[in-house]
């Protein structure tokens, strides 16, 4: 749990003093793209969308800065 709270959060600042995980959130971890490692917030995500998954604005995507990383499903 110690190293899931050290985590940073997707869409959390880099130097926002606080980028890991919040209390009452619930998380999943992105891995297959980009972002891997990252921690997305799905808190009141239904089961279809957490099996749909998410596209999420990245400046470290394939085709470059602007871009969109596609999770077609997302980790637990």
């Amino acid at each position: 749990m110690d190293e899931l709270m050290r985590r940073r959060v997707y869409g959390a600042d880099h130097d926002d003093p606080g980028p890991g995980p919040q209390p009452g959130h619930e998380y999943r971890e992105l891995c297959a793209g980009p972002l891997d490692g990252l921690l997305l917030d799905v808190t009141g995500w239904t089961d279809e969308q957490l099996a749909t998954g998410a596209l999420l604005i990245t400046e470290i995507g394939a085709y470059g800065a602007g871009g969109r990383a596609s999770y077609g499903w997302l980790c637990r």
